[in-house]
């Protein structure tokens, strides 16, 4: 039998049903499809928890043509909320003195994921129109979040890393830089060494998406053995895209 076109809706998560439901898919995206874990993961009910997810709001994807199933989500903090939660989340991994000392309104993006059926198609369009409409709506002027290479072999992430360092290094008002330990300096192989296309291929579709529309990456990686992932910090000053990417960022927006 034939599954039907997805009939795609966006919207903020109202009820406790709502978050339940994100968390789920987070759960078959981030723990059962990629290792992660956590103190606060509910295994028996599937589902992918921490304590900040009180604070965030949650933007969900739903399919219609699937009785409204939750299909994609992406969670969103801002400074207000941050204020109430004690903390931006990426806080843990990375310094972003460079971004309060901005005084600028902040936007922290992260659980960006959709369910395996709507990956490589008009799922995350989707989704990044209902992000803009959020972004106009607060008057954001800065996005950051953390995503993730999955994995922590050094080896096998230098030339993708390294290719970051050299071409996407944030300006130094933006420049995040990750913490403790944990730091990994990107700059893991000569310049001149690179395959910057083979590179570039092993970059996430997620990191390629936000690099495209102008985005950087904060100094150092972040290696979580927790969640089996080397997370680099992503930073976007809206002010700075071009016409022509604003254009593309949002798309379908005003209508």
């Amino acid at each position: 039998m034939t599954r039907s076109l997805p009939v795609f809706r966006v919207k903020l998560a109202a009820t406790p049903q709502d978050l339940r439901a994100a968390q789920r898919l987070r759960y078959e995206v981030f723990v059962e499809e990629l290792g992660a874990d956590g103190p606060l993961v509910n295994h028996d009910a599937r589902l992918e928890v921490d304590r900040f997810d009180a604070h965030f709001d949650h933007l969900l994807l739903l399919d219609d043509a699937a009785e409204g199933a939750v299909v994609g989500v992406y969670r969103v903090l801002r400074n207000d909320q941050a204020l109430r939660a004690g903390q931006f989340y990426s806080e843990d991994e990375y310094d972003l003195s460079a971004l309060r000392a901005s005084g600028r309104r902040l936007l922290e993006l992260g659980r960006s994921c959709l369910a395996k059926p709507y990956r490589g198609g008009p799922g995350m369009f989707h989704l990044w129109n209902g992000l803009a409409r959020y972004i106009i709506d607060h008057k954001i002027e800065i996005l950051f979040g953390v995503a993730s290479f999955h994995g922590t072999d050094l080896a096998r992430l230098a030339q993708p890393l390294t290719l970051l360092h050299h071409r996407y290094l944030a300006p130094p008002a933006l420049r995040v830089r990750a913490r403790g330990e944990h730091y990994q300096s990107m700059d893991l192989l000569p310049s001149d060494t690179l395959d910057r296309r083979a590179a570039m291929l092993e970059v996430p579709a997620l990191i390629k998406a936000y690099l495209r529309m102008g985005g950087h990456v904060g100094d150092g990686a972040y290696i979580d053995h927790q969640f089996n992932t080397t997370d680099v910090c992503l930073v976007m000053d809206t002010e700075r895209l071009s016409d022509q990417k604003k254009s593309i960022y949002l798309k379908g927006v005003a209508g």
